[in-house]
């Protein structure tokens, strides 16, 4: 059964298109652990531009389950992790110009780098998951620079424009979930993950763990934070 981490990067958007006080993403954060979620998600960008570095300082002295920051792999960002002992490092790639992450971070032209961070993670006690696209080259990639986990972007399912072309990305999602999990390596899943496409993705049996924010958030704007959650964890846990 996968567990459900929320990311709340959007409460956070919200609040500073006003540059205000309110929402706050921490009380979203506390209501959706009550309402079931295994874990928080938050993407401390550089510019930030949504998530605020005293929103990981209140996250990580409130909330009791897991909490996972994506972060781009640069030194501000390793010292902010390791000072806070965030609980996972999810790194990411980030480009400044785009709306949300385009792609998934290429560890086999980053190497040396990703090894060096994910060193540097390990040597505090965070384990470490790279968010990929779903290719082979990139999971045996991570398995060789020391990664515990990957997360497989899931981005091309969920923009996929037919039911065809949603099956054949799901199809690549599962085989790679598939050879990441016989090379040791965790395997989560997320980007673009909603109420309607979210189920196929939970059947592939070695996922452990997906990551939905936007979709979510969204909805609770219709019907409340604990609904919202309680809506996903039925199609999540089944």
């Amino acid at each position: 059964m996968a567990r459900l981490s929320l990311n709340i990067d959007h409460v956070a958007t919200l609040r500073e298109a006003r540059k205000a006080r309110e929402p706050e993403p921490i009380g979203i954060a506390l209501l959706a652990e009550l309402a079931g979620v295994d874990g928080i998600t938050v993407h401390l960008r550089q510019d930030r531009r949504h998530i605020q570095d005293r929103d990981l300082h209140w996250l990580r002295e409130l909330i009791r389950t897991e909490l996972n920051l994506e972060m781009a792999p640069v030194p501000e960002m390793v010292g902010l992790a390791t000072k806070i002992k965030v609980d996972r490092a999810t790194l990411v790639p980030e480009n400044r110009e785009e709306i949300t992450t385009e792609g998934g971070i290429d560890c086999v032209s980053h190497k040396q780098l990703l090894a060096a961070v994910i060193d540097q993670l390990h040597s505090t006690g965070i384990p470490v998951s790279l968010f990929i696209d779903p290719d082979p080259l990139q999971v045996q990639a991570a398995k060789e620079i020391g990664a515990d986990c990957i997360e497989i972007n899931t981005a091309r399912y969920s923009e996929a424009r037919s039911l065809k072309a949603e099956e054949a990305e799901g199809k690549k999602i599962q085989e790679i979930a598939s050879l990441a999990a016989n090379t040791g390596l965790r395997v989560h899943a997320g980007h673009g993950l909603n109420y309607r496409n979210v189920t196929p993705i939970v059947r592939i049996p070695e996922l452990q763990e997906l990551s939905i924010g936007h979709s979510i958030i969204a909805r609770s704007l219709f019907v409340g934070i604990w609904v919202a959650v309680q809506e996903m964890l039925k199609l999540v846990k089944g």
